[in-house]
């Protein structure tokens, strides 16, 4: 999967149109990991923020801002904003999507299609509860479309019936 994730003051939805984010990315603000200067008065950060699921992976489900911040009362604070989904679904006002994106895996056979999700994502984003007296980090994270655990692979190839954990006791000789 390859993710790319910039900060920035000026970022606008029309630069999720681009097929080069990282040069706009790299142009009005700074990757992940950097450090955004002063907020310039009334302004609030906004995020850039691209996906492309892996050629052999599976199919992108969300793409989630993770916000963390120090409170005015001296306790970390997190707070967890979907900014992509794929499938149609919509966010909602609290800044999450509720509906699933669905499931295709097939425990039995160890198998999943990748005939929901998204092959890539890219949007902006803007943080609508900026407190420019609070610091705060961002980072992103991305998540695909349900695949089989790694106890189904297992149960297929060991002929299983039920993908479960399976353990060899040993007897005590007597």
């Amino acid at each position: 999967m390859v993710v790319r994730f910039f900060g920035g003051w000026n970022f606008e939805p029309s630069d999720a149109n681009n097929r080069l984010p990282a040069r706009i990315g790299y142009a009005k603000g700074v990757p992940m990991g950097g450090d955004l200067s002063d907020a310039p008065k009334g302004k609030a950060p906004s995020f850039l923020v691209a996906a492309l699921k892996d050629p052999i992976g599976a199919n992108l489900d969300r793409m989630q801002i993770i916000k963390g911040w120090l409170g005015k009362d001296g306790q970390t604070q997190e707070r967890i904003y979907d900014v992509a989904v794929s499938g149609g679904r919509e966010i909602d006002a609290s800044g999450r999507a509720k509906a699933s994106v669905g499931n295709t895996v097939d425990v039995a056979n160890a198998t999943w299609s990748n005939t929901i999700g998204a092959g890539e994502m890219i949007t902006v984003w803007k943080d609508p509860d900026f407190d420019p007296a609070l610091r705060a980090f961002y980072y992103v994270r991305v998540i695909e479309i349900p695949t089989p655990r790694w106890t189904a692979y297992d149960a297929k190839y060991y002929v299983l019936r039920e993908p479960m954990l399976h353990f060899l006791v040993a007897r005590p000789s007597r």
